[in-house]
């Protein structure tokens, strides 16, 4: 039976004129006025849980439902969103974090780290069979995380500076303590050992702040990838999606199969990996999981496709991912999509790029030359909608509401 997967989105809120965000989730979901939607620590971003999926394209349509709706309600309050893991400009506030018992404590214990979380990334579930099975799988699929992070890689810029990495998220992110490579655990037991050490040693409170690339849902049955950015495009998601499953389907049949271990447990070359594909994306070169040799981003994730065709095609998901991944190849990652549009235009004009991105505007399509023309206007003025993937996505857009939304600890 093919595993069921769903989505997380995370989403910036900005202010349409000038293109900064600001901490107005709150009255952003108060406009939407339906559920699939919800706050996070900082009172600027805004998360968008799917339904769960048998397939790719239903994904797709339930993605761009949740975009449509959220771009319609932040236009009338002279809002934008964005997906991206950093947008281009920010301030660092301490005193934006989202009114909550949680969040307030982890902002007090965390002081800096905390109040830099201006970051949003994209997560995707997948069923597994029972929580052994989820945490003996995280051995397998960890190695191949890192060129998911390399084809998400969308935040160049920080507080209005290039940092010359694809993705700065990540390197925010490592900050916290338990963020990185999740290790090798022998079964579900072991793992919540390792939690429980964690929760007693105080660097944590609960489960839900163990911030692994990969993690067994806590409320779930499901396996949880977790390390890559928050996308502009969300055919980047459908792609990422369809990956991961995979990854997570050959993990679970090679474990149904084995006699013995099938992880050597040398998985600390991972952080190096995973910090190579924050530094250069789709536009150097990344860590080989099959060689642990360095090899140009093209070469690792066509071999990973390769590698994972079977099942690929057991899920009937093989010619999605293989148009999908050949497009994102062709046009390069975000951040390299986001620097071309600054470097002719400014950061506004990357911000215009991310927002018609986020909104669902084809490849190749141009910010406005102006900021009357600017595509977070009112909706009457703006370009019709497109839809960038030409695959086979459903006619119309439904909503949502057919199924529990696939939601983290």
């Amino acid at each position: 039976m093919t595993p069921r997967l769903g989505a997380e989105e995370e989403f910036h809120v900005l202010d349409v004129e000038s293109g900064r965000l600001v901490p107005r989730a709150a009255e952003l979901i108060g406009r939407l006025g339906r559920p699939g939607f919800t706050t996070e620590m900082q009172r600027s971003v805004v998360e968008s849980n799917s339904a769960v999926h048998d397939t790719l394209e239903e994904l797709y349509a339930d993605l761009a439902s949740a975009r449509l709706r959220l771009d319609s309600a932040a236009a009338g309050a002279g809002l934008a969103v964005v997906a991206a893991g950093t947008v281009p400009l920010a301030r660092v506030r301490p005193l934006d974090v989202t009114a909550d018992a949680r969040y307030r404590h982890m902002a007090d214990d965390y002081r800096r780290v905390a109040d830099e979380q201006l970051i949003c990334s994209a997560q995707v579930h997948v069923d597994v069979p029972d929580r052994d099975t989820a945490v003996r799988a995280m051995c397998l699929v960890s190695p191949w995380l890192p060129p998911l992070l390399a084809l998400t890689a969308s935040s160049p810029f920080w507080l209005g500076a290039d940092t010359g990495y694809a993705s700065w998220r990540t390197m925010l992110w490592q900050r916290w303590p338990t963020a990185g490579p999740a290790g090798c655990h022998r079964d579900a037991a072991d793992y919540d050992r390792t939690l429980a050490e964690l929760i007693g040693s105080g660097v944590i409170s609960d489960a839900g702040m163990v911030y692994h690339d990969v993690r067994p849902s806590a409320h779930q049955r499901t396996l949880e990838l977790r390390i890559c950015d928050a996308c502009p495009r969300a055919e980047t998601v459908v792609l990422v999606a369809g990956l991961f499953r995979a990854l997570v389907r050959q993990a679970c049949e090679r474990l149904a199969q084995a006699d013995g271990p099938l992880c050597d447990g040398r998985h600390d070359w991972l952080r190096a990996a995973s910090w190579r594909a924050a530094r250069s994306g789709l536009e150097g070169q990344l860590v080989d999981p099959a060689t642990r040799r360095a090899a140009p981003a093209r070469t690792v994730l066509t071999g990973m496709l390769a590698r994972l065709r079977p099942a690929l095609e057991a899920s009937g998901d093989w010619d999605t991912v293989h148009a999908l991944l050949e497009e994102a190849l062709a046009h390069g990652s975000p951040a390299h999509r986001l620097r071309r549009a600054v470097r002719a235009g400014g950061l506004l004009a990357g911000v215009d790029t991310l927002i018609a991105e986020t909104r669902g505007e084809r490849p190749g399509g141009h910010p406005a030359e102006t900021r009357g023309e600017r595509p977070g206007g009112h909706p009457a003025e703006r370009p019709a909608r497109a839809t960038a993937w030409q695959g086979p996505v459903p006619a119309h857009v439904p909503g949502h509401d057919s199924a529990a939304p696939a939601r983290s600890a």
